[in-house]
């Protein structure tokens, strides 16, 4: 039988109608496209200043170091304080001392870290307060290479101990979790409270015991307030990293100033790491380096940046102090200091997003996005990430995306290979995320402006400057337009 072609004409059309009935079909796939908008915002090189990490000033706030230049920015005043100074009297904390302190530092945009002191190597200059001996307290006299009559407290014996742990028991009531703290060193034991004795005959650690004691106490009285062990002591590193602490170390960038067979790069922080357990604390609590010397020190013994900034990045640091001390001079030192801080600590760089063109109020709808994390460490802080709407009126939503998981890159640390040539640290994995937020229903319909920030856990003011261009005043990333009908 012969067909015409205006019956193949219709037998087509109903193929063609029959088959959109049942779909899928691709027209419908290519229709839910056009209905979602996708963004690849711009990565940036900035330097970013925020909470939790970054380059830290000494014993002044940022606004009075006079050798922090422009382009460095600084979140975190650092601060050392004998046992003395913070409780004058028996009993008696110096709030107002410590109060004055906190005001400074946020006024200037920063918080504070800290650490407490008993043992002094300065003559005439102890860290324990005045009243200790008055009150019944032990004090110990003992040397410190050549210096003799250095007079420390006993904290073997039980009431020196008991009034110490009582100080500190104190201090975490009335600062733990103070907005204004950044973290706190777990210090007092030893000169200058970094958990040694060294160059002392005279002078002893307390038994292990009350140490632990004294670790404890630190542990049970700061729950909400990041602590940090100094990692001279290795029973007492591996102790308090059990307990969630972090730890910090000294004298960062030493490649023999103190001798030609030993020094901290290569003999010390391998062996006292890797010893203590302490290789993966990073990843729940972070890690402070402190500068040995100071960078120019480094500079002039012709060490090289690249070498000591790598090793610090490696180990996923999240703080640097260099003591507020010149920067030195030279061609690249303003680079590489610029390529460290760009890597130094958390950064954030969201990498896409996916929304709906336009969505129903008081209907959920999902936000599908991509982050990596390029920096050194984690951000240890279960920050949010929330969206603004803005149009006649602004509404802010949180969803239930936190960051605190968000991995850097890693490589293998403190090996023969990497005491050699410290690499590059690769950035995190990419991370895949689905967010749900739904609308009040009785927003007003139109068009809106779709901006994305991480905020705290208590505001909806953006807390975290992310690795992206676009940044407003206020701190949000404005990304898209958004419909919002009913």
């Amino acid at each position: 039988m012969k067909t015409s072609k205006t019956t193949l004409l219709i037998l087509t059309v109903l193929v063609c109608v029959l088959s959109l009935s049942v779909g899928p079909f691709p027209a419908f796939v290519s229709a839910a496209t056009r209905a979602e908008v996708r963004i690849v915002p711009e990565e940036t090189d900035e330097i970013l200043a925020n909470p939790g990490m970054g380059w830290e000033t000494f014993h002044r706030t940022r606004d009075r170091d006079r050798n922090l230049p422009d382009w460095i920015p600084s979140t975190v005043h650092y601060a050392r304080w004998g046992w003395g100074t913070l409780e004058p009297k028996p009993g008696e904390i110096d709030t107002a001392f410590l109060d004055d302190v906190l005001n400074e530092t946020r006024q200037a945009g920063q918080r504070l870290a800290f650490r407490v002191m008993c043992c002094s190597t300065s003559p005439g200059r102890p860290y324990h307060p005045d009243w200790l001996k008055k009150a019944g307290g032990k004090v110990l006299i003992c040397n410190y290479g050549n210096q003799d009559e250095l007079p420390i407290p006993d904290l073997d014996d039980p009431l020196t101990l008991e009034l110490h742990l009582d100080f500190i028991k104190r201090l975490g009531a009335r600062y733990d979790g103070h907005p204004a703290i950044d973290h706190m060193d777990l210090g007092t034991v030893g000169w200058w409270g970094e958990w040694h004795m060294s160059s002392s005959k005279l002078g002893k650690m307390p038994t292990m015991a009350n140490r632990e004691r004294i670790i404890d106490t630190y542990v049970e009285a700061f729950r909400k307030t990041p602590l940090l062990m100094l990692i001279g002591g290795r029973e007492c590193l591996t102790y308090a990293a059990q307990r969630g602490a972090g730890w910090r170390a000294d004298c960062l960038g030493d490649m023999g100033g103190f001798s030609k067979n030993w020094c901290h790069m290569y003999n010390a922080y391998p062996s006292l790491i890797l010893d203590a357990g302490a290789n993966d604390v990073w990843k729940k609590a972070p890690v402070a380096w402190e500068s040995c010397w100071d960078m120019r020190k480094w500079v002039s013994e012709g060490w090289s940046l690249r070498y000591i900034f790598n090793y610090a990045l490696a180990a996923h640091g999240s703080y640097l102090n260099n003591k507020s001390a010149p920067l030195p001079e030279g061609a690249n030192v303003k680079s590489e200091i610029e390529r460290f801080l760009r890597q130094l600590g958390y950064r954030l760089v969201l990498r896409e997003l996916r929304h709906p063109k336009e969505v129903k109020a008081g209907e959920p709808f999902e936000i599908a996005m991509k982050w990596q994390n390029v920096g050194s460490a984690p951000c240890y802080q279960p920050y949010r990430v929330a969206y603004r709407f803005t149009n006649r009126n602004s509404k802010t939503l949180v969803g239930n995306v936190t960051v605190e998981k968000w991995m850097p890159g890693s490589v293998e640390t403190f090996t023969e290979d990497f005491i050699k040539n410290p690499p590059d640290l690769p950035p995190g994995p990419v991370i895949e995320v689905i967010d749900r937020a739904v609308l009040p229903k009785d927003i007003p319909t139109g068009v809106y402006r779709f901006a994305i920030g991480v905020v705290s856990e208590q505001t909806l003011e953006p807390i975290v400057q992310l690795g992206i261009k676009g940044r407003t005043d206020d701190g949000w990333y404005p990304l898209s337009e958004i419909r919002i009908s009913n």
